[in-house]
């Protein structure tokens, strides 16, 4: 099933981007921990290839700590900053203006080398939808400077919020991309809700998630649902198992799909199936491979 989202306003969301970009001297994307790969725009990559580049890892909270930890030193291997936050907590997110005058030391001598003794630094802020940058900006200022919500799309237009003396970031809208490669990337964002829910079946997409759970964190769904997956178990026969656990049952008996899906994604989505990462450095594949449970 080929999942795409890229509604108008994200066009010219973008196109806004590219202008603000010569002004700007860090990028700072916000990823979801639980998806790096999947979560990050690849277009971001080319636009903005001469900045300084930082990676925060948000809703580490939610994700497996030993696949956070072996991406984050990768995109530090390929020469990025990267820190690990919870955008929600003020105490995590302190740390990033740490890591922007880091970051920015290259910046701050090649001025002095000018003459130019302002250490003024402007970091573009970027993310896809929903991976919780308004969040991180509200908690970074220490007031709700930035719109939030929990559908795609919140933040609309790009907006400067002043720090300190030395920081400026310039809060933009988050912006997918018009074509999705791979599979894995439209279920893995639609699963963390950077896609709207409303453009795919969502008890395909929590089906596809399932058989993901049982092939690499089958004790979630024994720690969950009291369901121990069997050898070879189909992921429906779980599905029925744990509407029947829940009870997701229509009169006359039926296993009541759309009720069942959604519970088990809300479960995800809320961090109570435990921390589980939907993917890990490694060889991107549709088929079978370590990445993905599409077969």
């Amino acid at each position: 099933m080929k999942i795409q989202w890229y509604p108008g306003h994200m066009a010219k969301a973008k196109r806004k981007m590219k202008e603000d970009l010569p002004l700007c001297d860090v990028i700072v994307e916000v990823i979801d921990s639980r998806c790096p790969n999947s979560s990050r725009n690849p277009e971001i990559d080319q636009l903005a290839k001469d900045k300084i580049r930082i990676l925060l890892f948000n809703k580490l909270d939610l994700a497996d700590d030993e696949r956070s930890k072996l991406f984050m030193e990768d995109f530090h291997r390929r020469g990025f900053f990267t820190l690990g936050i919870d955008a929600r907590n003020r105490a995590s997110v302190k740390r990033v203006s740490k890591l922007i005058q880091e970051a920015s030391q290259p910046l701050y001598e090649k001025n002095r080398k000018k003459g130019i003794s302002s250490q003024m630094v402007r970091a573009m802020v970027l993310g896809i939808p929903n991976v919780g940058k308004s969040t991180f900006i509200n908690a970074f200022v220490g007031r709700s400077t930035a719109k939030t919500g929990n559908k795609p799309g919140v933040t609309r237009g790009n907006q400067w919020i002043k720090l300190d003396k030395n920081v400026q970031l310039l809060d933009t809208p988050g912006i997918t991309w018009p074509k999705f490669e791979r599979e894995i990337v439209g279920y893995n964002l639609a699963l963390i809700g950077s896609i709207n829910d409303d453009i795919l079946p969502i008890e395909d997409l929590v089906f596809y998630f399932l058989k993901y759970l049982v092939r690499y964190y089958p004790k979630a769904i024994l720690e969950r649902y009291g369901i121990e997956p069997e050898e070879g178990e189909a992921a429906l026969s779980i599905m029925d198992k744990i509407a029947v656990k829940r009870a997701c049952i229509k009169k006359g008996g039926d296993v009541d799909y759309t009720r069942v899906s959604r519970l088990i994604l809300d479960d995800f989505r809320s961090g109570r199936l435990g921390k589980i990462s939907l993917e890990h450095p490694g060889k991107w594949s549709d088929e079978g491979d370590e990445d993905s449970a599409v077969e």
